[in-house]
């Protein structure tokens, strides 16, 4: 069966981890062990059944009610094999929150039907269009608060589209449910008989999972090479398109040329073709040239190395990005000294408004749109047309400080 990789992301007490528990019981992907602990745990904190603690394991998240580091737990439907990624909705834990985004196939958005939509939903949905993920389902939570009412939910409907279409986005679905009472979760529901849409899991199993990276040219971006086996083995993801035994191909930067003379995939053997989205192993007879970082072409199709490239950036640094202050840039498996030559624009993460044009600084939580420069020239592709050497992060000696897509 195939997996999906399905992030469920909103603003705090919105409800996503009372919905992924309500998943995992509904669809029988818990042991009994854990249905007992459930049962405990919800005991001890005076809850009828809190779906959340099942995913919230840490007793500091169970005590504050919320979800503070990103979490991974598996369901599985008549279709496929999903890995549901957890992720924090509070302002304070969305370093967390992006974390997690960098696996995920397809997300869903949740909106409290009695809160509405906060200025954090509107930030995950930037983070969401900034990451590219696609295809995007978003739910209607706790439906029962406001007496599963229609009206309410047209009105959060409209509003969601109207700030998602200026994000480019086009929900798939938007889908009433509540998830504390199961309603339109697994099953169709009584109380919403007038939505006429699916419930939430026959519509995440309707996804289709994009393969469009592999028809695409060959980006293989080197990960590691093992020196300690003879010949050396070189190994990577494949970003895009695909690689055959045989093949020649060419080592970016140094624009070295080289044959692949034999595939390693682990578990398989004779192995002649490998593509997008596959872990593999290679022995080239030209490794000598090979260094971390070093991205994998074909002869005939290949990406220009620049050291001048533009993108759009969301800052999550306490300290602001500055032009022409040096940072360690990452993209793909490239790491590289850049600075900002200049900031476009400086946005509002949440409103999308222009704060400033030709700005000096990003502040936290601010995006923009910026120009870099690298002190070496690297790979680097169109967000558009390759994701994986289309998207940066940014970080400092303390840590992760931003992240971004390459328009041009």
């Amino acid at each position: 069966m195939e997996q999906l990789h399905l992030l469920i992301t909103g603003s705090v007490d919105h409800g996503k981890s009372t919905l992924i528990g309500r998943l995992l019981v509904d669809t029988r992907s818990l042991t009994r062990e854990k249905v007992a602990e459930l049962e405990r745990v919800s005991r001890e904190f005076g809850e009828e059944t809190a779906f959340a603690f099942v995913t919230d394991h840490l007793r500091e998240e169970r005590e504050q009610a919320k979800t503070i580091d990103t979490t991974q737990v598996f369901f599985k439907s008549r279709k496929r094999n999903y890995v549901i990624i957890d992720t924090p909705g509070h302002l304070e834990f969305i370093k967390n929150m992006i974390t997690g985004t960098s696996v995920a196939d397809a997300a869903v958005l949740i909106v409290d039907a009695k809160e509405g939509i906060t200025e954090q939903t509107k930030r995950h949905a930037f983070l969401i269009s900034l990451l590219g993920i696609d295809p995007l389902i978003v739910v209607c939570n706790k439906m029962d608060l406001v007496d599963y009412s229609q009206d309410r939910f047209k009105e959060l409907k409209g509003g969601a589209l109207e700030f998602l279409q200026r994000l480019g986005i086009t929900p798939v679905y938007v889908i009433p449910i509540s998830a504390k009472t199961g309603e339109n979760v697994s099953d169709k529901s009584n109380a919403l008989g007038w939505f006429d849409g699916p419930s939430l899991i026959k519509a995440v199993d309707a996804l289709t999972i994009s393969q469009k990276a592999g028809l695409k040219p060959l980006r293989l971006p080197i990960q590691d090479i093992y020196t300690a086996f003879s010949p050396a083995l070189v190994v990577g993801r494949l970003a895009s398109g695909s690689i055959r035994k045989g093949e020649s191909v060419v080592i970016l930067p140094p624009a070295e040329k080289a044959t692949v003379r034999e595939i390693k995939f682990f578990g398989r053997r004779g192995i002649k073709k490998a593509v997008a989205g596959e872990s593999i192993g290679l022995i080239l007879d030209n490794a000598s040239v090979l260094r971390r970082g070093y991205v994998l072409a074909q002869t005939k199709d290949q990406p220009k190395l620049t050291q001048y490239f533009s993108g759009n950036v969301f800052w999550m640094g306490a300290q602001p990005l500055r032009i022409g202050v040096p940072f360690t840039l990452r993209c793909a498996t490239q790491e590289v000294t850049c600075i900002a030559e200049k900031i476009e624009q400086r946005i509002d993460s949440s409103t999308l408004e222009v704060r400033e044009a030709e700005a000096r600084e990003l502040a936290l939580n601010e995006a923009g749109i910026v120009h870099f420069k690298s002190e070496r020239p690297i790979v680097t592709e169109r967000f558009s047309f390759i994701e994986e050497l289309g998207r940066f992060a940014i970080e400092d000696e303390s840590g992760l400080r931003g992240l971004g897509i390459i328009v041009s």
